[in-house]
């Protein structure tokens, strides 16, 4: 059983997250250890729920899992080679690194998401083409900006709890 077939989902890069989660939740449910009279069996079981709810939770992983059930994810892991791709990816990197305000977070987070829809496009066109190097060059752009994206979120976060530190707090 695939990780879509787990969770009752078809096998697509666009899938409904909320009933991805709902289903997991159920799962987990079903599985969970405690509640098992084969606690090692469930164990696994479980592991394996949450392996492929992570998988499926991001569209850069999701992508390369559909790229595996075709045998087409060979070479994930290269570096990517497109030259104006990796220009544009430093300038990003750039300017969230250079962000000091919400503001500027909020262009930058803009920005990648764009990224995202227009790679998650070329990546729907390149699968149902079989242009599987095409298919596997998108992926590790996805997953490029997949982690910009991580990162934006831990800004956020950090400036967050700047501004929520205050000198005339109690402690």
């Amino acid at each position: 059983m695939n990780h879509f077939e787990l969770f009752d989902l078809p096998e697509a890069l666009d899938i409904d997250l909320a009933n991805l989660k709902s289903n997991f939740l159920k799962l987990q449910q079903q599985y969970h250890p405690d509640k098992a009279s084969d606690k090692d069996q469930a164990l696994i079981k479980s592991s394996e729920i949450n392996q492929a709810f992570k998988t499926l939770s991001n569209v850069d992983s999701r992508a390369g899992y559909l790229l595996a059930l075709k045998k087409q994810d060979h070479h994930l892991d290269q570096s990517i080679s497109d030259f104006e791709f990796l220009q544009s990816a430093l300038e990003i990197r750039e300017q969230l690194d250079e962000a000091a305000n919400h503001e500027q977070l909020q262009s930058v987070k803009q920005e990648v998401s764009q990224w995202i829809e227009g790679l998650v496009r070329e990546f729907k066109i390149d699968y149902t083409d079989e242009d599987w190097a095409e298919a596997r060059d998108t992926v590790r752009k996805l997953r490029f900006f997949q982690k910009v994206m991580n990162d934006i979120d831990k800004a956020e976060d950090r400036l967050l709890d700047d501004e929520d530190f205050d000198l005339d707090d109690d402690f």
